[in-house]
């Protein structure tokens, strides 16, 4: 079979994920039938990392029978079926119910990453009951252990994942890196919030993602939390909310990563940790570089097309200080250094990003606790934009634009926890500032100038409930929220006429967002939810006042955008075999969007953001995990949504028409095997067809795309792994501008893992 060519069978080629779906279904059944004929339980423990752990107690219904080795591994003998294994060290521990003989794995997770669902839906460190929403958490090595080389490509292993223009953040321009979730679609500006330790991540003056922006070392977790979240976290949560959940110092450890990719591409990684007493330092950096690859077409290919790529340098330090009990206060540094090559000579665009924050986790008893966050970030950012002839042989500069974004904020809040009931109360507030200076081209001589100065300023306070009783769960939120478009002067000057200076009046917007939810426990392995809610979010001064440009495609900013404003709800059940051999999920879920802010043909090659009128998503989102050996799982992920113009009184035509980036169907499947020193990961993703414009006048085709991932422990301190991207090497279409545009092709990396820990 020649992967590089695409050559693969016919019935593969036809059906995709369905026949991989089933190949994989057959090779469970035969290895859990395999594994029910061993006569010894034997197992291994790791920490959320991966790494072994040494001495780790194992007990069997309560009683220590052994310890792990060296190598974290153990055995003992079978002597029954249907038992409860634990494993535990240093105050961790991993429980798992055996019903057979077979190699098992237990992790040992620290509690953040158990609590990380329940702090990211509700805002509570552990609300009574079970959770309303739609949530589930990726660990570091469900990260790690996926084959990818940014952030963003590891979570499209969450089926209705998507960047705006389908590709990845190492050739993407940042300006097209906003989320979608839940069909929900996006433009520059993501419509999910993406927040950190409850600091957001989204970009002030954009409000896309900075994918690069932690050292993959740094982060131990992200969870998502599909829904509306504005009753808990204000503007932009309308599809939902991600919580990258960031590594604190622990005990001495050093970590590096080294790794060589094809496209001539460099990662290099590491993080030290330090702790003397109740002090903790984390130091964690990442260098990355690509050559990337020519992301035009062929068939239009011309002589300024160009590898797009992108260097970056990534530095993360904390320092904590722990107090009596629970209590906690830390202090972080982040840095982003990014120069991205968008396919031609002259379209570039870089980042530098210095970002700030500190932090207090207090408990003041087992029933009261609460959190404080301050923050702050300075932002520089610079892009060029072009004309290309028809021919894509001659590009000449029209743009030069440099933005300068200053960010302070802060959020505190408590919690109050009783036998059944919790109450949760928080305010914060988020102050942005930005100067964006933009200098037209004509002939390759500057002609003008446009320097707009704007300020959006955010405070909101919320309220939230929760409580439980006789396997009933509810939580009830309200959150109130006061938007701010403040002192917006733009000052144009040309060549042949005197500056004119144009004053933007101030805009105040008051907004209530409640939410409610619902949830029974029908059984230990039965429950069903339900919730209904209403989101917002404010356009953006880059939606407000920045000229964009993709292609030949300019769009062209409007300062009179209105919020958007969401009203959703949904229902699903979950439910798991007694023996956690099958889990299923699946959620039915609606969101309509009054005024969606998107880009609208004017003529030729030139559109404009605008309220839309109204559009809506609706769909079912499915989930499951097959696990038929301990060291063998399959994840299967599904969401159709059929998203859809609604109303739009202006332009008639458009109302049945697709949301633009969104397709009606989107797959996802992982299959992991772990035993003793290896973990092998195979991944699959379809994705069906979309729309890259408002008038569904360009087509983006469907498709599918084979991964696979290895890695092996060749010392207790050294292990390597192999990653290959696209292993069926097929067209992905990400965009036409109207130029059509390709994602990733075959990628291989190859590197090594060094660590080293005190136990």
């Amino acid at each position: 079979m020649n992967l590089l060519n695409g050559s693969i069978p016919s019935g593969l080629r036809r059906h995709g994920l369905l026949s991989f779906f089933a190949i994989l279904l057959l090779t469970f059944f035969s290895i859990h039938a395999t594994a029910q004929q061993s006569e010894q339980l034997r197992g291994h423990v790791v920490d959320i990392a991966g790494y072994p752990v040494v001495h780790a107690a194992i007990s069997v219904d309560g009683v220590t029978e052994t310890h792990t080795d060296g190598a974290g591994d153990f055995a003992m003998p079978w002597t029954s079926s249907n038992v409860t294994v634990t494993a535990s060290y240093n105050g961790l521990q991993a429980t798992l119910k055996v019903t057979v003989s077979r190699q098992v794995v237990l992790v040992l997770r620290p509690a953040a990453i158990q609590e990380t669902a329940s702090v990211t839906a509700t805002r509570s460190t552990g609300g009574p009951g079970i959770t309303t929403s739609t949530v589930s958490t990726i660990d570091q090595a469900g990260l790690t252990q996926y084959p990818a080389l940014a952030l963003d490509e590891r979570l499209r292993q969450h089926a209705g994942f998507e960047l705006f223009r389908r590709s990845s953040s190492w050739v993407a321009n940042p300006t097209s890196e906003g989320i979608s979730l839940r069909g929900l679609g996006s433009t520059a500006a993501s419509r999910t919030l993406v927040l950190s330790d409850l600091v957001p991540l989204n970009d002030g003056f954009g409000g896309w993602i900075h994918w690069n922006e932690i050292p993959p070392p740094a982060i131990e977790a992200v969870t998502l939390a599909s829904g509306g979240g504005s009753d808990l976290y204000g503007s932009s949560a309308l599809g939902g909310v991600i919580d990258v959940v960031p590594v604190h110092p622990g005990p001495l450890l050093g970590d590096a990563d080294l790794a060589a990719a094809s496209e001539d591409t460099t990662s290099y990684d590491a993080r030290v940790d330090v702790r003397q007493s109740r002090w903790s330092e984390l130091l964690a950096t990442q260098l990355f570089r690509t050559a990337g690859y020519t992301i035009v077409a062929p068939a239009v290919r011309g002589p300024v097309d160009i590898p797009a790529n992108v260097h970056y340098q990534t530095g993360r330090t904390e320092i904590d200080r722990t107090f009596r009990g629970d209590n906690r206060a830390w202090v972080t540094g982040n840095v982003l250094n990014e120069a991205h090559n968008n396919g031609t000579p002259i379209q570039t665009n870089g980042t530098r990003l210095w970002r700030y924050f500190a932090g207090d986790d207090w408990t003041a008893s087992s029933r009261v606790s609460g959190r404080a966050r301050g923050f702050g970030s300075d932002e520089a950012y610079r892009q060029t934009f072009s004309s290309i002839n028809a021919t894509r042989s001659v590009e000449n500069l029209t743009r030069l634009q440099k933005v300068g974004t200053q960010e302070f904020g802060g959020s505190t809040d408590a919690s109050i926890h009783f036998e059944r009931v919790a109450f949760v109360s928080g305010a914060d507030l988020r102050d942005l500032r930005a100067t964006d200076l933009e200098t037209p081209y004509t002939g390759g001589l500057p002609s003008g100038l446009q320097n707009t100065t704007a300020r959006q300023r955010f405070y909101g306070g919320f309220g939230e409930m929760l409580g439980e009783r006789n396997g009933w769960s509810g939580t009830a939120s309200l959150r109130a929220d006061e938007a701010q478009n403040l002192a917006t002067d733009t000052i144009m000057q040309s060549a042949t006429a005197a500056p004119s200076d144009t004053p933007t009046p101030d805009r105040h917007e008051l907004v209530f967002n409640p939410r409610v939810g619902i949830a029974k426990q029908l059984a230990t392995n039965v429950s069903l939810h339900a919730s209904a809610f209403r989101a917002f979010r404010t356009p953006t001064m880059n939606e407000l006042y920045r000229t964009g440009q993709v292609g030949s495609l300019v769009t062209r900013p409007n300062s009179g955008l209105l919020s958007e404003r969401a009203t959703g709800a949904e229902a699903g059940a979950d439910w798991a075999t007694p023996n956690k051999f099958l889990d299923v999920q699946a959620t039915y879920f609606w969101t309509e969007i009054n005024r969606p802010v998107s880009a609208v043909l004017l003529s030729g090659t030139t559109y404009k953001r605008e309220n839309l009128g109204q559009i809506q998503s609706q769909g079912v989102a499915l989930n499951a995990q097959l696990q038929p050996a301990h060291n063998l799982s399959l994840a299967f992920g599904y969401q159709y949504a059929h998203a859809v113009v609604t109303a739009f009184s202006s332009q008639p035509q458009f109302v049945g028409l697709w949301i633009p980036e969104v397709p009606r169907n989107s797959a996802t499947a992982q299959l992991r095997y772990q035993r003793g020193r290896g973990a092998y990961t195979l991944a699959a993703r379809e994705i069906g067809r979309a729309f890259d414009d408002s008038a569904n006048t360009y087509e983006l085709h469907s498709f599918f795309v084979l991964d696979a991932y290895g890695e092996t422990r060749v010392h207790s301190h050294v292990s390597l792994y192999v990653s290959l991207q696209n292993l069926l090497n097929r067209s992905i279409e990400t965009a036409r501008t109207p130029n059509l545009t390709l994602g990733t092709p075959f990628v291989t990396q190859g590197g090594v893992r060094l660590n080293w820990k005190r136990e």
